[in-house]
């Protein structure tokens, strides 16, 4: 089965790690049915440097006839970029999972959690005044969104362990997280199955640190789901490896979560990992949406070989290791091939 995935390669580092993850991909398509056929799309700080936008609309007209987008980090007109397209094509669910690796360093390695983040509200609707003495921001939170993120949580949750932590800090902000909470609980009762907890954001910063073998799904508004998942990403070894997901109804952007890096630009040891796993997501969604059974079984392939390099510290400088960005990604692929369902 062939899919067109628009591709936007980013700045800084982000042209660096697409070339591997195509790599790496590359093997995908050889060994099994799943193609892939990539339109380059412009976007970010150097389309804005040219055409005067970030996001130009000829840009935004090929990602919606796409099958979906691989995207990789961007820099300064991050914002201009990815939450536009966030709220343009209503992609409400930011997917962040965060789980120990091998041979690498993990609060606890018993680490397997995921957060479910509202990605089209909050205080990141821009709704935002001031003058010389004050500023002011509006959040908004809707039935709606916090309806149809609590049950992407359940859902999810029902695939995992079975468990839902809502997080929020509604003993203060008691109009717009009290809603949310009061729409978990209510969602909750739905699934009597699946069990379900909630925790202060606060609360739930130090237990990410003390005890984050706990959680399992973790579902919460935008701006704390920003700042939690990367704490999670920290906790079970950095920014490199951590993989996301943007979804919506009928689309998804897959993204790695850490930045542009343009203090290692050029130099070829950016660590490719989260954007290769960002590409494995990209592939278990494709799987599930069109009921084809080798886009998971390759998704799943990835994941495995990524962890027999990590186990075999086959990494690059980031990880302890001496490989170049694409090095690495060729010793993913060589993985790759071994494990892959022919």
């Amino acid at each position: 089965m062939s899919y067109r995935v628009a591709l936007i390669e980013g700045d800084g580092i982000g042209p660096e790690v697409t070339v591997a993850t195509k790599e790496v991909l590359e093997e995908v398509s050889n060994a099994s049915s799943v193609s892939l056929n990539f339109v380059q799309v412009e976007a970010g700080d150097h389309a804005l440097e040219v055409h005067g936008e970030a996001l130009p609309e000829t840009s935004l007209e090929e990602i919606e006839k796409s099958d979906c987008c691989l995207k990789a980090p961007i820099g300064k007109s991050a914002y201009d970029v990815i939450v536009h397209l966030r709220q343009r094509l209503d992609l409400y669910a930011n997917i962040r999972p965060a789980k120990a690796f091998p041979n690498v360093s993990c609060l606890n390695p018993k680490t397997d959690l995921v957060i479910v983040r509202e990605n089209t509200e909050d205080l990141y609707v821009g709704l935002e005044t001031a003058d010389d003495d004050r500023a002011t921001a509006t959040r908004v939170i809707t039935r709606k969104a916090c309806e149809r993120i609590a049950q992407f949580a359940f859902q999810l949750a029902r695939e995992r362990r079975n468990s839902v932590t809502a997080v929020h800090k509604a003993n203060v902000m008691k109009k717009t997280d009290g809603l949310f909470l009061k729409v978990c609980n209510e969602v909750a009762s739905k699934y009597p199955n699946v069990h379900f907890s909630d925790m202060l954001v606060d609360a739930a910063a130090m237990n990410l640190i003390r005890n984050p073998q706990d959680f399992d799904v973790i579902v919460t508004t935008n701006v704390y789901g920003d700042i939690l998942s990367d704490e999670s990403a920290q906790v079970v070894g950095g920014l490199g490896l951590a993989a996301s997901a943007n979804v919506g109804q009928d689309f998804a952007i897959f993204e790695p979560v850490h930045g542009c890096a343009p203090d290692i630009a050029g130099r070829w040891i950016a660590n490719p990992t989260s954007l290769v796993l960002s590409a494995a997501m990209m592939l278990d969604w494709l799987g599930q949406r069109k009921r084809h059974n080798d886009a998971k079984l390759a998704s799943r392939a990835i994941q495995r070989a990524v962890e027999c390099c990590l186990a075999a510290r086959e990494v690059t400088p980031d990880l302890g290791g001496k490989l170049s960005t694409m090095e690495m990604a060729r010793a993913i692929k060589k993985q790759l091939s071994q494990v892959i369902v022919r």
